[in-house]
């Protein structure tokens, strides 16, 4: 199938990016392919949003109705110092960034759906359920497209009754808009050295609930961030969050850099005991928790960014690694990289152009807000890196509040993630608490009810370039960290009569990424399934 732009991934940057298109030429052929099997049914997110990217895109949004239904009413910050105690921060020594007047608390899954509306009534096609596998060169070694992955292949890559072969889409630019670690968004990278005298990229797992609060525990529009504890204890680094959305609902959640050291941690575990601070406790008890998911996050920052062109298309939003850490927010930066790409590829296509290299876009991109927003605001992530939470937002306060982001040097972290962790003889080993049922939860009640599923009888879409590598040295030197950073119980190290062997439980993946990312010899890779599979979010 030909069409002028093909986009993988209708997250915020892709589904802003068609949008933006058709609004700009109307005759253009723009098609969205899009692995969950709905629109947002992947899509995960806190969500404070800013809507300025919105504005520009659709200014009229509220009388279209856009799902901006809780504007932000307050913003409390608290260090958790223990399990039991906190310091609230006065507001006048929180970084600017952090401050949400105008910004609304949303669903994000709930906001792509709209989008996806407004996209299709502006003639853009939207094919959900099927998952963008490779990558189409022309001979010249520009891209020309994708091939998404055939469906009903058996366990054994046998076709079944139900068999049907993917289909290859060719365009004249290709945006890849697949989210953090999108696994074409890699191969790219790879492929035309992208990431050349850049920082690598660094990366968060965000674990996340939503909970049918009581009406006295509910404020709407309230925001609570925190930092320390649970994972000051092994000198980790992250943050807590609890927004108030409509309807007495109430998300919560906790972001772990994946930068940790100790292959004894395990974020989810330490998300199930974030609930049980009185700070967080306060708004959830006698509540019902009703969602959960994960995802893995960008925080590398301007330092990280790659070049973002390439022969035949673009890599946009949080694929190219757009996200604004200091703010904890990426959905306004993602959108606008959308939109700045499709007013690129407008032009060119006007001008009679097609899979040639549009490094002009790198230029659009560096004169925009979003460009400007990375820049004044790129120490933020190398600070915490460098000095942990607390010295690290002091280091910001400094930094954005009192000169703008204009002190003239850049922090660098040259050390990627997956290389940070220490030998697990040399680290102490954490002992969590049994979940009680009522605020902490174990894996396999959560993935349950992120409505996770993958057709069984597949290839698996986890795999191991080498399957010795778990039990000959994942095991012995770091405990198999795989069995705790996963936020959904996929690997496990089973013990039978025949000895240990590494289990892969794909069909629990929520497709967060943590595993291609964190794993310490870049063993597991992560690949699409059959198109629909994974969790099925219903308002994340």
């Amino acid at each position: 199938m030909e069409y002028d732009v093909v986009i993988v991934g209708a997250g915020p940057s892709g589904l802003a990016a068609a949008c933006r298109l058709r609004q700009i030429n109307e005759n253009l052929s723009v098609c969205i392919v899009e692995k969950g099997s709905e629109v947002g049914a992947h899509i995960l997110s806190g969500a404070v949003f800013e809507p300025r990217a919105l504005a520009e895109l659709f200014p009229d949004w509220k009388a279209r109705g856009a799902p901006l239904h809780t504007p932000v009413t307050s913003d409390d910050i608290h260090v958790l110092r223990s399990a039991e105690k906190a310091m609230k921060v006065p507001n006048v020594f929180v970084p600017t960034t952090m401050h949400n007047e105008g910004n609304y608390i949303i669903s994000l899954g709930n906001l792509c759906r709209w989008l996806a509306e407004q996209a299709e009534n502006l003639g853009v096609e939207i094919f959900p359920g099927f998952a963008a596998s490779e990558i189409l060169y022309r001979e010249d070694g520009a891209v020309k497209g994708i091939a998404t992955g055939d469906m009903g292949i058996d366990a054994e890559g046998k076709q079944k009754d139900s068999y049907m072969p993917g289909m290859e889409l060719h365009a004249k630019y290709t945006l890849f808009a697949e989210g953090c670690r999108g696994h074409l968004g890699k191969q790219l990278i790879a492929q035309f050295s992208l990431d050349e005298d850049r920082d690598p990229q660094h990366y968060g797992i965000g674990i996340k609930e939503i909970w049918k609060v009581a009406d006295d525990k509910h404020q709407p529009g309230l925001v609570v961030h925190t930092a320390g504890w649970p994972l000051n204890e092994t000198n980790s680094h992250g943050g807590g969050f609890l927004y108030h959305l409509e309807d007495n609902q109430v998300v919560v959640g906790l972001i772990t850099d994946l930068a940790y050291s100790n292959p004894h941690l395990d974020p989810y575990e330490e998300f199930q005991r974030y609930k049980h601070h009185p700070v967080i406790k306060q708004y959830l008890e006698n509540g019902q928790r009703i969602a959960y998911g994960a995802r893995a996050l960008l925080k590398g920052g301007l330092q990280s960014l790659p070049k973002m062109s390439f022969p035949g298309g673009l890599l946009i939003g949080d694929n190219a690694g757009t996200l604004n850490f200091a703010k904890i927010k990426g959905n306004h930066t993602a959108m606008k990289s959308g939109m700045l790409a499709a007013e690129t590829l407008a032009e060119a296509i006007a001008a009679e152009r097609a899979n040639d290299e549009l490094s002009e876009y790198n230029t659009k991109y560096r004169s925009s807000w979003a460009w400007k927003e990375l820049h004044q605001q790129r120490n933020f992530g190398p600070a915490q890196h460098k000095w942990g939470n607390i010295l690290g937002s002091a280091y910001a306060f400094i930094d954005l509040s009192l000169f703008k982001g204009r002190l003239p040097w850049t922090l660098s972290t040259p050390k990627a993630d997956h290389a940070q962790l220490k030998p697990a003889a040399d680290c102490k080993k954490i002992s969590y608490p049994k979940p009680d049922g009522v605020l902490s939860f174990d894996k396999l009640s959560s993935v349950f009810i992120s409505n996770t599923n993958h057709e069984e009888d597949q290839p698996v879409h986890l795999k191991l370039k080498d399957d010795q590598i778990p039990l000959n040295h994942n095991l012995p030197i770091y405990d198999e960290p795989a069995q705790r950073y996963c936020p959904a119980g996929v690997y496990e190290i089973v013990e039978d009569t025949a000895g240990k062997r590494f289990q892969i439980n794909a069909q629990n993946c929520v497709h967060c990424k943590t595993c291609d990312i964190k794993d310490p010899t870049q063993n597991i890779v992560w690949i699409a399934p059959e198109g629909g599979g994974g969790p099925n979010y219903p308002n994340m």
